[in-house]
């Protein structure tokens, strides 16, 4: 299995070797080795019982044909033929059951691991990841992996025993017969392997543009104010129809393929080779007519494994293809580490800088050399133009990014070192986009401390003045809110983001331009709020409104990704010309 660093870990979490999607698929499969071993082996009867049919028959026809019939031995025969479809049945039902079941089973484990993955992916993943692709790969990807065990793997395991059978029992008859099943088997696998060969990239071709498809469905759903707002509809229908006709290229130059695989011509010449080959040794008389009918029964065999090779291989080849889309997503490098070993002890909530340099990938530095040192319990005021670099600062505290050089130290010890779990527990983060969850109010206000009880849920919503608010509802705390909290006001999304941190009791909290939407009525009992929730922690303010900034311990001026000026608002006043740049603005 190949090991990638994880910025979170669900312990126990399914695994699978990852070298390769066939090697991906196998080891998730070898779990269910029981099942798979009982389908096999009904795939296996199952042909075989068949070929026995076929032999039968033949016998049938050598009894009647002769003389006298012999009607009890015509009866035996019936009896077998009848036995073995019986018992054909049931092998049928084994080998479709089994690949069936692991099928449902595969699925399940490898949705398992992909959203453990993504949990444990980094904000600079997601921040790159489209969300669409994302969810293609890990809703229309994995179910390809379904199908490519059922029904895929299930007819072409089942139609390639019925190419061991003819070989094995031609030569019962006469050991001439064996060259067209062996001519047959040889080119069907010839023209097998130039087939998927060629199928291969058509078939990731597809699934990558089922993925730019989706992408474009969600990024215009996700926008979609933005796109009725600007009028933006006709231009989006059509930068949507470019995808599907996208799509539908791929599908099509697929279908031109499997349209060119010739298994039934070759099925078709082998039965007419075959025939005309056991009619001749019939005429000769090395060949009764009892053998030329069971032997003709067992090129009939051949059928099975010409008719599922036009559309099963596809499915297997669109399965890989989804499988390697998985694992291209799941093998991704992390660039966090959970750190499992790391710091775990309490925290007092100082926070030192040391020549911190942080770029994003592909970019100019965010921040470049920033040092700063924040004493417990302090309140600090970021301010500055909007991307100089003031969110960005706050992320890497909890470690949503990690420093490109220098250092981010909490109580003294490089945050890197902190068992992630343990540091990012003490610290809440309130951004200016709120999210909420489709789930009740209570719900959204516990989620950072699911056991807490109703008391504890109703006091942090006093403290976040969202109590009044909460009881205005039909349901109050149990309002289920809708995704993202469309249903509430921007003032009552943030009340509650508000309650989710008082709840936790963070020892350092941070507000990124958290009261941005609410109104000047709501404002001064929030800060009321706020300020009684910084004493005892350390409290970090994003903001541009000035009665947030003036009352802060500490007011760092950021500027093109340094820290321009330093101090309390009378002094920054007196020596910062920036810093009165931005409120004379």
């Amino acid at each position: 299995m190949t090991e990638t660093t994880a910025e979170f870990t669900i312990h126990n979490q399914i695994t699978a070797d990852r070298r390769s999607p066939a090697r991906w698929v196998f080891s998730h499969a070898l779990r269910h080795w029981p099942i798979i071993s009982v389908a096999l082996i009904g795939a296996l009867g199952n042909a075989a019982l068949m070929a026995v049919t076929q032999v039968q028959i033949g016998n049938a026809f050598n009894v009647v044909s002769a003389a006298s019939p012999n009607l009890k031995a015509l009866l035996s025969i019936a009896l077998v033929i009848a036995g073995a479809n019986l018992i054909r049945g049931l092998l049928q039902f084994a080998r479709n059951f089994g690949f069936e079941f692991v099928a449902q089973r595969i699925e399940r484990d490898v949705r398992q691991e992909l959203y453990s993955n993504l949990l444990g992916k980094s904000m600079t993943f997601h921040n790159l990841q489209p969300v669409g692709d994302t969810m293609a790969r890990a809703t229309n990807d994995v179910r390809e992996v379904n199908f490519l065990f059922s029904p895929g793997l299930t007819m072409v395991v089942g139609s390639l025993n019925f190419l061991i059978f003819p070989i094995i029992l031609a030569p019962s008859y006469s050991l001439q017969l064996i060259i067209t099943p062996i001519i047959f088997t040889i080119l069907f696998f010839v023209l097998l392997r130039i087939y998927l060969k060629s199928l291969a990239p058509v078939t990731e071709e597809v699934r990558e543009s089922f993925g730019e498809l989706n992408t474009r469905l969600s990024e215009s759903l996700d926008g979609i104010e933005t796109v009725k707002g600007s009028a933006q509809e006709g231009r989006e229908l059509k930068l949507f129809k470019q995808k599907v006709k996208q799509y539908r290229d791929a599908a099509v130059h697929q279908g031109y393929i499997e349209s060119r695989f010739l298994p039934l011509l070759l099925y078709a010449t082998a039965l007419a080779f075959g025939l005309m080959h056991a009619l001749l040794l019939f005429r000769a008389g090395l060949l009764n007519i009892g053998g030329v009918v069971g032997y003709f029964g067992l090129l009939l065999m051949l059928d099975f494994p010409t008719f599922s090779s036009m559309w099963a291989y596809s499915r297997i080849s669109l399965g890989l293809a989804g499988a390697k889309r998985i694992l291209e997503l799941m093998n991704r490098e992390n660039n966090l580490d959970q750190n499992l070993e790391g710091y775990s002890g309490s925290m007092n909530g100082e926070v030192e800088f040391r020549n911190v340099t942080f770029t994003y990938e592909n970019g100019d530095p965010s921040l470049d050399q920033v040092s700063f040192k924040v004493k417990p319990g302090q309140t600090v005021a970021l301010v500055g133009q909007t991307g100089s670099g003031k969110t960005t600062l706050a992320r890497l505290i909890n470690r949503t990014y990690d420093v490109s050089s220098g250092s981010v130290h909490v109580d003294g010890v490089d945050v890197r070192d902190w068992n992630l779990e343990n540091l990012r527990k003490s610290i809440s983060i309130i951004e200016q986009d709120i999210f909420l969850f489709s789930r009740t109010v209570a719900e959204n206000i516990a989620f950072g401390k699911p056991g807490a009880t109703r008391k504890e849920i109703e006091t942090a919503a006093r403290a976040a003045q969202a109590h009044e608010f909460i009881l205005s509802f039909a349901d109050g705390y149990d309002t289920v809110i809708g995704e993202r909290g469309v249903t509430l006001s921007g003032g009552q999304r943030q009340r509650l983001a508000l309650a989710r941190a008082f709840l936790t009791d963070p020892r350092i909290l941070m507000l990124d331009d958290s009261t941005s939407a609410i109104d000047s009525a709501t404002e001064d009992k929030i800060q009321r709020a706020i300020y009684a929730a910084a004493k005892g922690r350390t409290t970090f303010i994003i903001t541009h409104r000035l009665s947030q900034i003036r009352w802060a311990d500490l007011i760092l001026v950021i500027r093109a990704g340094r820290v321009a000026a330093a101090g309390t608002h009378d002094d920054l006043m007196r020596t910062s010309e920036t810093y009165r740049n931005i409120f004379s603005e």
